[in-house]
């Protein structure tokens, strides 16, 4: 009986220890956070110093501003992908409409030209029946959609908006350019996933157009990255900017890139011309066709979702990141700003092509991508090469 007792006082002694050292731990991490909100915004400060003296709100409103969560939820985080999604949907629509000579999206918030339809539509997605169709896979068909949206929301941790001093940003590593690139390439992997989990002939022939179109962009891609890469010498993407700023921004130093970029990141996120997977007017909505409901919401966004994690990463590389005159009143912020504000400019140019350009066979996006586009890239390696030796 005694052996006994001693091994459960023994056993209760540890968890004792275990749930103290979690008490204390938490206590210091409280403490941490009171005593150093990390994103110090001056136009906020005074509500900030306000609701520190707010018992229980102002732990609430320092852990917020903690710098991991703040860039988690705030910036570049969750907040700021939606505001994107939702402003280029609304843009695009609008956008098109005037050049089309049409009225576009009205019908809810007329006053303020039907800006918040975006949100009227996700309400309707939310209420809406989700469908499961009896071919397809069930748990792909399920689970598919919302790991491809995290794989599409990750390489914006990677991508800070600000300098590694006083800047906002998410995770990093000193190769984060090489590490979002990665990671959009996995992009089109789940597109193809969904579209083989719907077990659709639609989705099957959007599916293999978009196999056949990433077989086209992807060098493209991963060659005008490197192409700039040269020039830099190096994937860190605080280095990228400071070079930028001290000589001249990529744009200019190696135009072709970036123009490889671009066309590659026009046919990375299916935007016209090259809307071939998801050509409604042949195959429905391609890999999208079976979905409803919020989930037809969620794979809707993902291709804005991937313009904009792509426009990000073009003005990383190409127009000088965050740099540009301090906005008073804003620190930290200002430079997301002006990162935001070449971000939503390049988007825009992008959505653009929609309302003027028609769409490409399959056959002729390839060839352009395994001619024009590849000896494109190649004369920017070169060129890289030749800067890099003077």
């Amino acid at each position: 009986m005694e052996p006994t007792l001693s091994v459960i006082g023994s056993a209760l002694n540890w968890v004792s220890g275990i749930i103290s050292s979690a008490i204390q731990l938490l206590y210091s991490i409280i403490n941490y956070i009171l005593s150093r909100p990390d994103n110090y915004i001056p136009f906020l400060w005074p509500i900030i110093n306000f609701l520190n003296h707010v018992p229980i709100i102002n732990i609430i409103v320092h852990f917020i501003f903690w710098r991991p969560i703040f860039d988690l939820l705030f910036v570049p985080g969750l907040v700021s992908v939606l505001i994107a999604l939702i402003f280029i949907i609304w843009f695009e629509r609008k956008l098109t409409a005037k050049v089309q000579w049409r009225i576009g999206p009205l019908e809810v918030s007329r006053p303020i030209g039907g800006l918040i339809q975006p949100f009227a539509d996700l309400f309707r997605y939310m209420f809406q029946e989700f469908v499961v169709p009896l071919q397809a896979d069930r748990n792909y068909f399920i689970h598919a959609p919302a790991i491809v949206f995290i794989l599409s929301t990750l390489p914006v941790f990677f991508i800070p908006i600000g300098p590694q001093t006083g800047g906002i940003y998410g995770v990093y590593t000193g190769y984060d350019v090489l590490i979002a690139l990665a990671l959009i390439t996995l992009f089109n992997v789940g597109i193809i996933l969904i579209g083989w989990a719907s077990n659709d002939r639609f989705t099957y022939i959007g599916t293999v157009r978009e196999a056949l179109l990433y077989t086209g962009y992807e060098a493209v891609l991963i060659l005008s990255v490197v192409a700039i890469l040269l020039i830099y010498g190096t994937a860190d993407p605080f280095k990228i900017v400071n070079w930028q700023v001290m000589h001249l921004p990529g744009i200019i130093v190696n135009p072709l890139a970036f123009l490889g970029f671009l066309i590659a990141t026009l046919m990375a996120t299916s935007r016209f011309p090259f809307e071939i997977p998801e050509a409604d007017t042949e195959i429905v909505l391609g890999p999208y066709t079976e979905y409803s409901g919020i989930v037809y919401g969620l794979v809707m966004t993902m291709s804005y979702e991937k313009l904009y994690v792509m426009s990000l990463l073009m003005v990383l590389l190409f127009l000088n990141g965050w740099a540009g005159p301090p906005i008073p009143y804003f620190g930290a912020l200002s430079y997301a700003i002006w990162f935001g504000i070449k971000t939503y400019i390049v988007m825009m140019i992008m959505v653009f092509t929609r309302s003027v350009y028609g769409r490409y066979r399959p056959d002729q996006a390839l060839k352009m991508s395994w001619t024009s586009l590849l000896g494109l890239v190649t004369a920017a390696l070169i060129l890289s090469l030749i800067i890099k030796l003077l």
